[in-house]
């Protein structure tokens, strides 16, 4: 009996699907950034970490069912960092992510032809993102002050510099080109924004480990394939909900609902932007494994030694990419 207790107890230090697939990841992401999630008190985040620590060392409470468990896990997983163990501010969060990007998104959509619309929703969506990255970085290394007001200066300006320049560039393009400056201006600002937020792990490295868990290092290799990754899928998150409803609201302008009800363009947006991002956010940060690997042979000299002197040295090195 104690040998079959062994053997079924879960690995609560995994998700519950295959992380090697798309569709695992999607699975995974899609409770991790559940909304609802938000809703979740302080008491009851803290009781889905103690259950979650007791599992572990095998003093759960009796009758506790696996339904219990992964119910636990994801509320943890949800609000505390992956690396720290600390609980993460309530807006940068993951599980924020859709209710937060929906209304900043379908706001700074809605109120973009103004030099001071531009300069504020860029504003407000640059502070959100920079609160974002520093909350979901990777790694269990504080960002240092300079290299955070470095990475929100240099994305709020570049943002809003973005915008205005291409306001200025498309005032005789037809409607839904000066539609898409937004998205233009998100981009260019995560490529600002992202970099310079994570620059640290540019220079120190990322934690990296075996199979098994262990610790061999920082690396600076992991590093640089870790952060264009997450770049490339914050992109590719803001799209759907930039690009589909700046379409849809483009062809109803000018129809009966907002001929009688203007004011109901930002609403609609925003509920567009919502039904949107539900979709791509799960669906871009699954894109590339969270704990993502690399060979250790890509890993810098002095680790490869390290590893090269361990009994049944690993071949493959992990490490969390960050969201």
């Amino acid at each position: 009996m104690d040998v079959v207790h062994v053997v079924n107890r879960i690995n609560l230090d995994k998700p519950s699907w295959d992380q090697t697939t798309f569709s695992g990841r999607a699975k995974h992401f899609i409770m991790l950034t559940n909304p609802l999630n938000v809703l979740c008190t302080n008491q009851q985040l803290d009781e889905a970490k103690n259950l979650i620590y007791k599992y572990k060392k095998g003093e759960e409470p009796p009758g506790t069912t696996p339904e219990q468990l992964w119910q636990a896990k994801y509320a943890y997983d949800s609000a505390f960092h992956p690396d720290t163990g600390e609980k993460m501010m309530l807006i940068g969060r993951m599980s924020a992510q859709v209710p937060m990007n929906m209304s900043i998104t379908g706001l700074m959509m809605t109120f973009y032809k103004t030099t001071p619309a531009v300069i504020f929703w860029q504003w407000i969506n640059q502070s959100f993102n920079a609160l974002v990255n520093y909350t979901n970085r990777s790694g269990d290394t504080p960002i240092p002050n300079k290299t955070l007001a470095m990475a929100y200066v240099g994305a709020t300006t570049g943002a809003t510099l973005t915008g205005l320049f291409l306001n200025s560039a498309v005032k005789n393009a037809p409607a839904l080109v000066g539609r898409f400056v937004p998205f233009a201006a998100v981009a260019a600002a995560n490529c600002i924004n992202i970099p310079l937020m994570r620059f640290s792990e540019l220079t120190d490295g990322i934690p990296v480990f075996d199979e098994n868990g262990n610790r061999i290092g920082d690396s600076v290799k992991a590093a640089e394939r870790a952060i264009p990754m997450v770049l490339l899928s914050r992109i590719m998150m803001a799209s759907p909900g930039m690009v589909i409803p700046a379409i849809v609201i483009n062809k109803m302008e000018g129809g009966k609902l907002f001929r009688r009800f203007p004011w109901a363009v930002a609403p609609v947006q925003v509920m567009l932007v919502g039904a949107c991002l539900v979709f791509a956010t799960p669906l871009c940060c699954a894109i590339f494994p969270q704990n993502s690997s690399i060979n250790v042979s890509s890993l810098e000299p002095a680790l490869q030694e390290k590893v090269a002197k361990w009994d049944n040295p690993p071949t493959t090195a992990y490490y969390n990419k960050g969201l």
